[in-house]
């Protein structure tokens, strides 16, 4: 399949005409129209910096529906103990900063590029990309960050500065997620921690609205 080049109108080819690897098309811009069509057919950009904006639409596809969510008996003490503070949409901008800049983005970079960050929190302002933030003691240490739209939340990255803090923020979300109907939300690319927390493959022709 050949890789799409992207021209200025905000319109992307179908899904199933991405690369074995995912990569469906290259260009364009981060407009928040352009980024709300992607999000609606299920394709997201992820790039680094100095190179043109890649646009993905892997197949299978990592997702967690909300009632599969594992929670072990480690994070259920953990949350039950009030360790940290849960707040949502307090501190979006950060969030992402601290995705950026934790393990082993701070050492070989980040997709989450200046362009990247200003994009998002665009969305962020207009109701669409959400944080989900854990605090100790006044202090940021954990959270995700992504977008919503429709009954899917489209998980974007996630950090942790002290054990279980990611967890927990994934927790909380999937609590929002089950008392608001949500469907799914979408992992992206699968990973063994992701997977032991409940999340599963989808092949692409059951994610991709075609």
């Amino acid at each position: 399949m050949p890789v799409f080049r992207l021209n200025e109108q905000p319109v992307f080819p179908p899904p199933r005409l991405a690369e074995p690897d995912g990569l469906l098309a290259v260009g364009g811009d981060l407009s928040q129209e352009r980024l709300l069509r992607a999000y609606r057919a299920g394709i997201f950009p992820w790039y680094s910096e100095g190179e043109p904006i890649l646009w993905w639409a892997p197949s299978p596809r990592l997702i967690l529906e909300p009632k599969e969510f594992h929670l072990s008996r480690r994070l259920a003490r953990t949350i039950r103990s009030r360790r940290f503070t849960v707040r949502f949409d307090t501190a979006f901008r950060q969030v992402m900063e601290s995705c950026a800049t934790s393990g082993n983005r701070a050492r070989e970079g980040t997709w989450i590029t200046d362009d990247m960050l200003a994009a998002y929190c665009n969305l962020h302002e207009i109701g669409y990309a959400h944080s989900v933030e854990c605090w100790m003691e006044g202090v940021l240490v954990g959270g995700l960050y992504g977008v919503s739209l429709g009954t899917v939340f489209f998980g974007e990255s996630m950090f942790s500065r002290m054990a279980d803090s990611s967890k927990v923020a994934l927790a909380a979300l999937v609590q929002h997620c089950l008392t608001r109907d949500f469907d799914l939300i979408d992992c992206q690319l699968a990973t063994p921690h992701l997977k032991s927390l409940g999340a599963k493959e989808l092949d692409g022709d059951l994610f991709y609205p075609w």
